[in-house]
């Protein structure tokens, strides 16, 4: 396919931040936020922020149900944080009426390593990509508890309560997902990856 066009998800989070690594990993880089912007788009990231907060915005603005529809089709969607647990089809420790689009056969827990104060970074080896371990930006990060069969893991870092190592990275088919923020650290590699995946899907 040419250029890919995709969108960001604008109700909430870091929206300068992915369009800027979107346009450094050479796609066409555009805000969302009604339904015929969704419809002009190739593919979507949703990004980080309070996942209830944007979700009820999606209901709001009329966004929910073709975003349901379009991952049913096969758009490829990238989540960071927030939309991770998004693209989730179980949360725990999440509202009663909370809603996801979902699409990833996983269970995420929100707030999973902590309060604004307990951020952190560190290094992470992310299948698939070249080089050095990614800078792993966790805020309020969930994490995945459990994934289906047909869910690839991509990245892990150590527990801090054991020796069980928790899952930051997955992907499923068209759609993948990371707890922690690429968008803030200047290396667009993960980014990258999820170009080549939209690319690769319009083929």
């Amino acid at each position: 396919m040419s250029t890919p066009t995709i969108g960001v998800l604008a109700l909430q989070g870091d929206v300068r931040e992915h369009l800027v690594a979107l346009a450094a990993a050479d796609a066409l880089a555009r805000p969302v936020r009604r339904p015929e912007e969704l419809a002009e788009v190739d593919a979507l990231v949703m990004p980080g922020g309070e996942s209830t907060t944007i979700s009820k915005l999606a209901v709001l603005f009329g966004l929910m149900a073709p975003l349901r529809e379009r991952v049913a089709a096969g758009m490829p969607v990238y989540g960071t944080c927030a939309g991770m647990i998004l693209l989730a089809d179980k949360i725990l420790d999440g509202r009663d009426d909370q809603e996801t689009v979902g699409g990833i056969d996983m269970t995420v827990r929100r707030n999973a390593f902590g309060r604004q104060n307990e951020s952190f970074e560190t290094a992470i080896p992310f299948a698939g990509l070249p080089g050095d371990p990614v800078t792993g930006v966790f805020i309020r990060a969930p994490w995945v508890e459990a994934v289906g069969a047909g869910v690839e893991v991509l990245a892990e870092v150590p527990a801090a309560d054991g020796p069980d190592a928790r899952i930051v990275a997955v992907r499923q088919g068209n759609l993948l997902a990371t707890s922690f923020h690429p968008e803030l650290t200047g290396d667009h590699r993960v980014h990258e990856y999820f170009v080549r995946m939209v690319e690769a899907a319009g083929r």
